[in-house]
């Protein structure tokens, strides 16, 4: 007992005394001074210790800091053993969950035998709100938050090149593992051109797999988009844009579409679908460009039904656009600017697409090599993409009907959609697959009669016109026969 009176007398002495020296200092002590000494002896304490900290806010000025959406997004994945917190969320427009460290919850990562601590620092700042001399209304909150990183000092080289770029390379993988894609559509004009577009989840299920097309077109297809997302630095070397144009052609039906959403789907882009009848002119063209993110699909859908680009005609007030529907401001000029002028290079990793029933309708310029750098043309269905449609709709590789629907192909011009249409109106594979024979079959017939018909117009079209040519020289015969007698 004695011992342990000893003990609280002499920890009661301490703290009485500890109470006095701390009221003589800020009795007797400004406070600038103390501020000082405080800060001397923190810097010394720093200078002794061998750890170094390092801080990443979240936005640098007004900008957001990209290293660190990075790090909540690799910290996220890393689950830590002796991880007592994790924060969980999902918004309506994803898919997949979000996960990352609790706010203030310390984990330790390891890289090359490097022991680094990361804490997620989050406080909130009280601010008063004053309009006028001792006119105080109430505080609000500010909310901050920044990641912090410990480890020892010898390291600093090392985790600040490799490790930074570990972090980053990670986060890019488990981005676009997790990533949600987006269709993009216009909505209206603000300043701010993300304000433009607004978006929806791109849940088209095509892919490269699943598509009806010519096998080797689409392994053509499949190998030029890898070549692309794999060029980088021969792209920045060539002194070239980061981008790469196409050009589907081809009648309604044959897979346009399907063929974007498959790309989309191989390179985990967005989609921006662009209407040029909606824009008003060049400039708002340019700020739609500035909207748009990298990595990403613009696709401007049948351009042959565009109004007439580059074509203006005078009136009172100026130069205006020829339209279908109403005037539109886009130039050709404005067009391939985008496609292959200045600012096609405002983003980077970007596909272009234009679609169209009928490549001989296009300007020339518009294909020109080095703006639509692959020319795709979506034909009809083929034998050799039949077995594709009979695997999506059916379920089977082969069957007793398959070569006569072959043939059939191979004769009769018809669409992947209208196919696909057939196949859909009976699960049992002979039902559906004789329907199909008797509609390629009738498909033939009107095919055949639709051709004889026209041959029929011309020839009694070529007949009428000799007819009239003939009556004209006979009338004309009449008159000189009578000039002569008169």
């Amino acid at each position: 007992m004695a011992s342990a009176k000893s003990v609280l007398a002499t920890a009661a002495s301490l703290s009485a005394s500890v109470v006095l020296i701390r009221t003589i200092v800020n009795d007797l002590i400004p406070r600038n001074f103390q501020n000082y000494i405080f800060s001397t002896l923190h810097t010394l304490f720093h200078r002794l210790s061998s750890q170094l900290t390092i801080i990443i806010d979240k936005y640098e000025g007004f900008a957001p800091n990209q290293l660190y959406e990075a790090i909540k997004v690799y910290l996220g994945s890393k689950i830590f053993p002796p991880t007592r917190r994790l924060k969980v969320s999902k918004s309506n427009k994803e898919n997949n969950l979000k996960v990352s460290i609790g706010t203030n919850e310390e984990v330790v990562d390891t890289f090359q035998g490097i022991q680094i601590k990361w804490r997620w620092v989050f406080h909130e700042v009280q601010r008063a709100v004053i309009r006028r001399p001792h006119d105080l209304y109430p505080t609000f909150q500010t909310q901050f938050s920044y990641f912090q990183l410990s480890f020892h000092k010898k390291h600093k080289d090392k985790v600040m090149g490799s490790y930074f770029q570990h972090v980053l390379s990670e986060a890019k993988v488990i981005k676009e593992e997790l990533k949600t894609l987006k269709l993009h559509t216009l909505q209206h004009m603000h300043m701010n051109p993300a304000g433009m577009w607004m978006s929806v989840n791109l849940m088209h299920p095509a892919t490269f797999e699943t598509l009806a097309m010519d096998p080797e077109l689409k392994r053509a297809i499949m190998e030029d988009l890898k070549r692309f997302v794999e060029r980088r630095e021969s792209y920045r070397t060539a002194g070239r844009a980061w981008k790469r144009g196409y050009l589907l052609y081809g009648p309604p039906g044959t897979g346009k579409s399907s063929l974007i959403a498959a790309m989309a789907n191989f390179l985990k882009f967005d989609v921006y679908d662009l209407e040029l009848t909606d824009i008003g002119c060049n400039s708002d063209f340019r700020k739609l460009l500035l909207g748009t993110a990298n990595r990403s699909i613009v696709v401007i859908e049948d351009i042959d039904c565009t109004a007439e680009l580059g074509k203006r005609r005078r009136r009172r007030g100026g130069l205006r656009s020829v339209g279908t529907r109403k005037d539109n401001q886009v130039t050709l000029s404005g067009l391939l600017n985008f496609v292959d002028g200045l600012w096609s290079s405002c983003g980077d990793e970007r596909i272009i697409i234009f679609t169209t029933n009928h490549k001989d309708r296009l300007d020339p310029a518009l294909l020109r090599p080095g703006r639509m750098d692959m020319h795709i043309h979506m034909s009809y269905l083929k034998s050799n993409a039949f077995n594709i449609l009979s695997s999506n709709y059916l379920g089977i590789d082969d069957h007793k009907f398959f070569k006569e629907i072959s043939q059939l192909l191979e004769k009769v011009e018809v669409t992947p959609a209208q196919v696909a249409e057939e196949l859909m109106k009976s699960n049992d594979p002979d039902v559906a697959l004789r329907g199909l024979i008797q509609f390629l079959k009738e498909k033939g017939r009107e095919d055949d009669e639709t051709y004889e018909n026209n041959e029929q117009n011309w020839e009694k079209g070529k007949m009428t016109e000799l007819g009239d040519r003939g009556q004209m020289g006979q009338r004309i015969g009449e008159e000189i026969e009578e000039n002569v007698t008169i």
